[in-house]
This record gives structure tokens, C-alpha cells and sequence, in this order.
């Protein structure tokens, strides 16, 4: 007898709504559940597999639920309430952790009846039928991991709604759109015939041969870039114990250097101190580092104990660092541990998360480690610049091959029974904004078809601000962020605005308290029936007046700017825009610009990284809109 890993001690089951539970046992067997008084019988296949679906059981518990046949199973400490799905990239990824006041959030992290489950990454090229892990209840330990906008969400529907709130994380950094939906839903819309095009080409021939293609056009990309490998040199000693760092500077660790002010790409060297307890000596050690983007030679005592490279390993980037300080090495008093760094594109550094940065004696838990997050002393040896590179070219089954995340970590979630998802996604995907406007809605549905519980709500985030702060420069996000606006046409969808609480030099914003409170806005407003406003301003309509144009809004009550007025682009029939003068009057934006006197067309918030100060009096930013169809 075997049930799914979503049926585990600690889980939340959704209330008011029947009850799938389904799992395995011996071909023909005679299956019966019990939950909160509740029974149901089934018969198991041939292959073993066996269904049955319980009446809804009201909020509440714990409750037990047992499975019998020629096994039994128990499932204890089990609570009903409000389960969602939360789903998406690396901002919804992003743990409590690395978001802002981790610290304070961390501590507060108390709420029991807040239960979290966290699907592990797994690609697959067909749909798989279970994952690992297992619930746990919210406590500061378990919430430091998991993704801080799910945390946030949750935390704020438990709070107004007062019920049990179940929280299932499965989600991905850096991937498209196309991977987290099934074969099905690509070939169910024609325009997506390319993508079943494409994926098919990429799965052809035996797995030895896709492999063998992948290698040679890996290396050959790979060749392209600078290496650091060839000038590399210990001559300076910088790995060895008695070299002296004290002219080094400092930085605080897990991070990226290009978020601490180095814009570059090279070969970074990070070096700190351990004082290994006499109870320790002699014995082996696990030297934890947590994730390195990309390349890593790490150093105990100036011994070279490990190291993963970027061009041997694809996913070097988010491979966690675990090495073996051999017993050997291993005297008590101080030691120094090095950690040679390279990077050749996009982000570099020692990333983490900091909770996975430390020493311990091997076989022992993290309640005996040394702590090695914070400050560490650096320096570099080799500084490439910024380095505009192709895209690496991806491997024949990997986080975005299409269907790919579909198949490994949502195909094995269903049916089981959600109230709603949240998602945060389309960075990935912001180079075709037009495929994305028919790709995300057809997502969208295809989740629905395959779960079979309706139109289920379900609410997103809009990209945040991010890139050139030219408020006229023509970048990406705009177009991706329309796409994301015009999903809101299908039932039961609503939308997170960000554009106001980004970072232009950061793609993972900090801020991740207030996406979650605006995702859970959404819900209570528009799930929950709570009379609470949910939107921020939104584009209702224009009138133009000779050289002016006078801008409506829904959801406008409490109109206002912080600061100045700002985030508003007007063109005339040439279609040039320029920077706009604007001003609230009432419920109203007066938009003009000396040299238009025949405006045609407004926008607000239409550029990579703009300044967008409009808001309502529930502080919420207005929405980017445009008020032209023009062709980009």
C-alpha cells in the first residue's frame, strides 16, 4: 500500500469541496478511506492504481485519515482549509530568507495552521504519477526555505480568513512558460504548433545520441566565452592560511557580486575563518557552501576539497556545495576556508541560501554546525567585464524543454483538490510577448482541464519593474507585461501589479511582502467575496481635449502620486512619444506636452524600469496601460 507524497503527516486538505484521494496497493485489491467520518471504497486496477472521491468535510481537524486493504495506512495530524498551488520562477522560487527583514519575518513565522509543502525541480518527458517531500507545519525553520510570496499569501489569507491554510510550492528559476504546460494544451491551440514542433525535434532519436548532439554544441558555445582557466594561477597563495587578507574588502555573504556593486563578470576569490572545536579534530568534516554561480575550486587549510565547474555541469548554478574535509586536515583552532569563484556570464558569487552555508562533523545536524554565512573577506583575481553573451544552448530534457515541468511536478499534484494557484512567471518568456499572450491564457486552461475542479482562480503576478530606466526605451517588459494584462479576460483570473516595487538593477526584487499581500487581495476580493479594493487604478478611458488628454480610471478612489506625478508618455500621429507633463484632477489624469498639440495616444508605465508614483487610496499602484493598438 502507497500513497502519494501529498498525502503525508502535517497536510492540509481543501474544505467544502470533494475529496480525491488516490494511491496504490496489489492489482484487485479492495480499498477502503476514512476521514473525518467520512468513507469510501475502491477496488485497485490491475496496475495496482485505486481512486475513490469523499464527501467535503468542513474546515477544521486534526483529523486522521486511514487507508486499508491488504496494508493500512495512516496519514495523522491532518487540518481542512484553504489550499493553493504556487507556482511559477525563481520570484516565486525566492525564499523568506533572502527577502527583506529576513531576520524579523523569520522569527515571526509561527502560524501551526499553516502548512507547507515544497515540490523538488524535476524535469520529465512524460507525466509522472507522484514527487517526493512531505508537509511541514509554519514554523521559523521551515518558512526560511520556502518561497517568500507563497509564505506572504498564505500568512495573509490566514489572518482575515481564520482557517487552516495549505501551501504547495512547485516551482522552478529561469523557466518559460512552455515547460510548465502539457502536450495536450501546446497542441490544443495552433498557434503553439511551433512549440510541438520544436520539442519534437529535440527528443528525436535515442537518448545517447540527443546527448552526444547536446555535448558538441555545449562545448562549441561554451568555447566562445572566457574561461579564466588558462591565465588561472595559485602563485599569489591566496588559498593558503598564513596569506595575509587584511587589505581585502568585505562582503556579506550568500550573495551576487553584481548586486554589490561589481557590474562584472571574472574570477572572484572569498576568504573567512572557522574555529574548529578540540572535540572536533580528526574527524571528517562537511563543508557546506550552498549554491555557487557557476565555477567553484574550494579550499580548506589552503587543501583544495572540492569544486564543481560550469562547463562540466549545466546546473552548477544551483548546485548546492557539499564537500568532505578529509580527517586528515582536521586540527582544532582556527582554520581558513577559500572559495576561488568564477563567472562568465549573467550573475556570479557565492548564492546559497545562507541557511546551507556551514561546517559540521559529518553525520551530524545543522543544530551543530558552524555558521559561514555573513561577512567574508574578497578580492579579485581576474575581471572579464560585462560579458553579452547567446543564450546557452539547452539540453535535450531540462527545466525548459516544453511540457517538461508539467510532466515532473504538475501532472503528479493532480487531482488533488486546491481552492486556487498563484504564479509569478514571464522573465523567462519576455523576448516574444506574443507567443506568451496566447501561450499563458492556454497554460491557464490547460491546468483547469487536467484538474477537473472548474475554473478555479487563479492570480498572477505582473512583471515588476526591471532594466533601463529610460522612460521611452522600447525593451521587452512592456509587451510581456500587456500579455499578462490581457489574460485577465478568462474567468475567475486576477493580476498583482509590481511595477512600483522592483529593483532596476536586480531581477529579483526584495520586496516580496508586499506581492504576496496584493496576490492575496485578489483572493479575498475576488474568491472570499471580502469587501476589501484589490486593484489599483486601471485605464477606464480618454478624452481628448484640443492639446490635452484627460485619462479615467477604475478603482480610483483616493487618487494620488508619491512624489511627483510621473510615468506617462504622449505621442501624436507621428506615433513619437515623449515624456509627458501630468496632473490629477479629482478622479481624473490631465496628461499634456507643449510640443503635441494633436495628442494621439497616452501611455503610462510602458518601459522596462519606469517610475510609476499613481496611486489609489488603498496604496496600490495604477496599472501600465496604453491607450493606442499601434504595432511595436
Amino acid at each position: 500500500m502507497r500513497l502519494p507524497a501529498l498525502f503525508s503527516d502535517n497536510m492540509v486538505v481543501q474544505h467544502g469541496r470533494p475529496l480525491p484521494i488516490w494511491g496504490w496497493s496489489v492489482p484487485e485489491d479492495s480499498v477502503t478511506v476514512t476521514l473525518a467520518g467520512k468513507v469510501a471504497h475502491a477496488k485497485a486496477d490491475h496496475f495496482g492504481k485505486w481512486h475513490v472521491e469523499l464527501p467535503a468535510i468542513d474546515a477544521g481537524g486534526p483529523y486522521e485519515l486511514k487507508v486499508s486493504g491488504r496494508e493500512s495506512r495512516a496519514v495523522s495530524n491532518i487540518l481542512a482549509g484553504e489550499v493553493w498551488i504556487c507556482s511559477g520562477q525563481s520570484n516565486m522560487e525566492w525564499p523568506l530568507e533572502l527577502s527583506d527583514n529576513p531576520q524579523e519575518e523569520i522569527a515571526a513565522a509561527n502560524y501551526p495552521r499553516i502548512r507547507l509543502f515544497t515540490v523538488p525541480r524535476r524535469p520529465s518527458d512524460a507525466p509522472e504519477s507522484d514527487v517526493t517531500g512531505s508537509w511541514s507545519p509554519c514554523d521559523p525553520e521551515s518558512a526560511a526555505r520556502f518561497s517568500a510570496v507563497g509564505y506572504f499569501f498564505g500568512r495573509k489569507l490566514q489572518q482575515e480568513l481564520n482557517v487552516p491554510i495549505g501551501l504547495i510550492n512547485t516551482s522552478w528559476g529561469g523557466t518559460r512558460a512552455e515547460a510548465w504546460t502539457s502536450i495536450e494544451g501546446l497542441c490544443a491551440e495552433p498557434a503553439l504548433k511551433v512549440v510541438v514542433d520544436e520539442l519534437q525535434a529535440s527528443l528525436g532519436g535515442s537518448v545517447e545520441e540527443r546527448h552526444r548532439r547536446y555535448a558538441q554544441i555545449r562545448a562549441a558555445w561554451y568555447s566562445k566565452l572566457p574561461d579564466g582557466e588558462a591565465k588561472r594561477s595559485l602563485s599569489t597563495g591566496w588559498e593558503r592560511p598564513e596569506f595575509n587578507d587584511n587589505s581585502w574588502k568585505t562582503m556579506r555573504l550568500p550573495n551576487y557580486w553584481q548586486q554589490m556593486g561589481h557590474q562584472t563578470n571574472g574570477v572572484f576569490w572569498f576568504r573567512t575563518t572557522a574555529e574548529i572545536p578540540a572535540s572536533w579534530e580528526g574527524q571528517d568534516l562537511q563543508l557546506s557552501l550552498g549554491a555557487v554561480d557557476k565555477t567553484d575550486d574550494t579550499y580548506f587549510n589552503g587543501q583544495r576539497v572540492g569544486g564543481v565547474s560550469w562547463a562540466d555541469e549545466p546546473y552548477s548554478w544551483c548546485t548546492g556545495r557539499v564537500y568532505t574535509v578529509p580527517k586528515a586536515l582536521v586540527k582544532a583552532g582556527r582554520v581558513v576556508i577559500a572559495v576561488r569563484v568564477l563567472s562568465n556570464f549573467t550573475g556570479g558569487g557565492i548564492v546559497g541560501p545562507g541557511s546551507d552555508m556551514n561546517i559540521r562533523r559529518m553525520g551530524t545536524t545543522s543544530a551543530d554546525a558552524l555558521p559561514l554565512s555573513g561577512e567574508w573577506r574578497y578580492s579579485i583575481e581576474q575581471d572579464f567585464g560585462p560579458i553579452n553573451t547567446p543564450p546557452e544552448p539547452p539540453p535535450p530534457l531540462d527545466a525548459n524543454t516544453a511540457t517538461a515541468l508539467y510532466n515532473g511536478m504538475i501532472n503528479p499534484l493532480i487531482p488533488f483538490a486546491i481552492r486556487g494557484a498563484i504564479w509569478y512567471q514571464g522573465e523567462s518568456n519576455a523576448g516574444d510577448s506574443k507567443r506568451y499572450a496566447v501561450l499563458f491564457p492556454r497554460m491557464i486552461k490547460d491546468w483547469r482541464e487536467h484538474w477537473m475542479q472548474g475554473d478555479f482562480p487563479f492570480y498572477f503576478v505582473q512583471l515588476a519593474n526591471f532594466g533601463s530606466t529610460d522612460p521611452l526605451a522600447k525593451g521587452n517588459w512592456a509587451g510581456l507585461r500587456d500579455a499578462q494584462d490581457r489574460t485577465r479576460a478568462l474567468a475567475q483570473t486576477g493580476m498583482a501589479v509590481t511595477i512600483d516595487i522592483g529593483n532596476p538593477t536586480d531581477i529579483h526584487p526584495r520586496n516580496k511582502q508586499d506581492v504576496g499581500l496584493r496576490l492575496a487581495l485578489n483572493a479575498l476580493a475576488l474568491t472570499y467575496n471580502k469587501d476589501v479594493e484589490f486593484r489599483g487604478p486601471s485605464y477606464r478611458g480618454l478624452k481628448i481635449e484640443g492639446p490635452y488628454v484627460r485619462i479615467s480610471f477604475e478603482h480610483a478612489d483616493g487618487l494620488h502620486a508619491k512624489g511627483a506625478l510621473s510615468g506617462f508618455i504622449i505621442a501624436g500621429s507621428d506615433r513619437k512619444f515623449v515624456v509627458a507633463n501630468a496632473v490629477i484632477e479629482h478622479d481624473h489624469v490631465v496628461v499634456t506636452h507643449p510640443d503635441i498639440t494633436a495628442p494621439a495616444a497616452v501611455r503610462y508605465g510602458w518601459s522596462d524600469s519606469p517610475t510609476c508614483t499613481l496611486y489609489n487610496g488603498a496604496k496600490l499602484p495604477a496599472e501600465p496601460f496604453r491607450t493606442d493598438n499601434w504595432e511595436e
